[in-house]
């Protein structure tokens, strides 16, 4: 089977390659260029650091074509600039003007990584039967319902099944996740066994390790920093600049420390409270996606995660009317962030499907 694989330059993706070449597959690398250099000509790059959307990407893709030269596999590099602007950082820029607060990797990989990426590897004449990637997280095809399913990785600790959840039907069926039952130890154990370069880079946490204004292009707006009672309590240059949640970087002084608790794009206000205003009961969701499952009906226990690093904890999912959901947690949850994602799993780590928290209630 000839297996197109998307390298990162990181040793997830390189051990995955390796893993389906040793399997007898016809492997091929490609790895997605999203940089616009002349867009981002001004950012200053010296200090940034490694990060999924980066100014370093041409070493990311050096680093996959030396894996790609040792293991003796062809190498492509795609072009998908115009794609990831349109797609992804449109949709940061407007959802941080809002007061929301996007997940860029939940729409990339969705649009992109598993999207354009392919698409565009088949426009350039490349043939392939699968697309695979270095992700955590098992993919299995359900005889009975007749659809693929995402379940958790084995390492719960690097499952990555939270930002997948939007995949279609359609994209499950060509792809393979050969990292799902290993655990990071094991692949870096089998990154050195191959002696690949990058078996001890640490792993890129974040979207952009920069300032997003590089990204929002916004100039600063001036507005208030209030309690929950409306109470100035200071200012600041633009509701953007902050998250739900956000302790640090807030430059006012209080008996205790303070939190970001909501953003009001209306009067360009951030409101901060103590941590225990910040915990909510309850969230409605909408622009459902459903996954494993064809959809939930009525009032059903779940398990849930608002963030890819959570242990997924108890709630139950309520249908509603409008096409909307209502979750409602066993026990309140901090930090939840109107514009991120709300992923749904049953006890046996599949993902249900998940849906963009629209709002939260205390």
């Amino acid at each position: 089977m000839r297996v197109l694989v998307g390298l990162s330059g990181g040793v997830d993706s390189s051990v995955a390659a390796c893993l389906l070449k040793k399997a007898g597959h016809e492997v091929i690398g490609a790895t997605m260029s999203i940089w616009d250099k002349e867009k981002f000509k001004s950012v200053n790059s010296a200090h940034l650091k490694d990060a999924c959307f980066s100014p370093h990407e041409e070493q990311d893709i050096a680093a996959a074509q030396a894996l790609c030269k040792k293991i003796g596999i062809e190498y492509h590099v795609i072009d998908c600039t115009k794609e990831y602007q349109k797609i992804v950082l449109t949709n940061f820029k407007e959802e941080y003007l809002a007061g929301r607060t996007p997940n860029p990797c939940v729409v990339c990989n969705g649009a992109i990584k598993f999207e354009a990426l392919p698409r565009g590897a088949r426009a350039l004449g490349i043939e392939f039967d699968k697309f695979a990637t270095g992700h955590y997280v098992r993919l299995s095809y359900n005889n009975e319902l007749k659809r693929y399913q995402l379940r958790m990785a084995e390492d719960e600790k690097k499952d990555q099944s939270y930002f997948l959840y939007r995949l279609s039907q359609e994209q499950l069926s060509t792809i393979l996740t050969p990292l799902g039952d290993y655990t990071k130890e094991e692949v870096r154990r089998i990154a050195k066994e191959y002696g690949l370069e990058m078996s001890d880079k640490k792993d890129s946490q974040d979207f952009y390790s920069g300032n997003i204004n590089d990204i929002l292009g916004q100039a600063p707006k001036e507005g208030n920093f209030v309690d929950k009672n409306g109470k100035i309590l200071g200012k600041h240059q633009g509701i953007w600049n902050f998250t739900i949640g956000q302790r640090r970087g807030l430059g006012v002084s209080a008996d205790r420390p303070l939190y970001v608790i909501a953003l009001n794009k209306e009067k360009n206000e951030v409101v901060l409270g103590y941590e225990e205003d910040g915990y909510k009961q309850s969230l409605i969701v909408d622009d459902l996606r459903w996954l494993s499952v064809c959809g939930l009906k009525g009032r059903q226990s779940i398990l849930l995660k608002l963030r890819s690093s959570q242990k997924p904890f108890e709630a139950d999912f309520i249908e509603l009317e409008n096409g909307e959901a209502e979750l409602v947690f066993h026990e309140k949850q901090k930090a939840v962030a109107c514009g991120q994602s709300a992923v749904f799993y049953d006890r046996e780590g599949y993902v249900l499907g998940g849906g963009l928290i629209k709002s939260a209630q205390k």
